[in-house]
């Protein structure tokens, strides 16, 4: 952490992966110390490295287009979910996994689809248990899409597209929810996200 930011730990809004972007009134977290970041942490270590934060302390996250190049998802996630306070939110920006912006750029090691971020609850593991502790419900998954193309089409019909073809979806916004106490491995308490679709130029 710079000494010089050090007033802003009095902050609960950790900015994940900021890079060069830099967030007023959120703490910004990198993995290189660029200027204007508060402090430094390597979110794909929280196996190993806990994050410098209390339990139970921060209530906003955001990352934008950086979960992708997350190897080791589940240990971030869990890490998160530990210095989450209960009811914390979180949202994603990051590109749909059947675009060619999720493969052009080869610091991008995962791809994400609609039913991916499930996986970072309890009740998606009821059938192995694989250590992870974490607990967020995905919430709402807001997918970004030619308003040229499809302004006159159907929910369904949109919907049909990104699920069969590639290129639909410009990028995902992905909102959660930290859910403490964690739910119990129960496939009868999965929950589906809210889909919405938002027509860009």
């Amino acid at each position: 952490m710079n000494e010089s930011n050090a007033e802003q730990m009095e902050l609960n809004r950790l900015h994940l992966g900021c890079g060069h972007t830099i967030l007023e009134d959120w703490i910004n977290l990198d993995f290189v110390g660029l200027k204007g970041v508060d402090v430094i942490a390597n979110l794909d270590a929280c196996a190993e490295v806990p994050l410098p934060f209390e339990d139970n302390s921060i209530e906003e996250f955001y990352g934008s287009h950086l979960i992708e190049h997350i190897q080791h998802t589940l240990p971030m996630m869990q890490e998160l979910h530990r210095i989450a306070k209960p009811g914390a939110k979180a949202k994603f920006r990051l590109p749909y996994g059947a675009s060619d912006d999720a493969f052009e750029d080869p610091t991008h090691v995962k791809q994400y689809f609609l039913q991916s971020f499930g996986y970072f609850s309890q009740p998606y593991y009821w059938r192995a248990d694989y250590g992870y502790r974490g607990d967020w419900k995905a919430d709402k998954i807001t997918l970004l899409v030619s308003e040229e193309k499809y302004q006159h089409l159907s929910f369904q019909q949109i919907l049909e597209d990104v699920m069969t073809k590639r290129n639909v979806v410009r990028e995902m916004v992905v909102e959660l929810t930290a859910i403490k106490p964690i739910r119990e491995a129960k496939k009868e308490l999965q929950t589906r996200p809210i889909i919405d679709f938002v027509l860009v130029k």
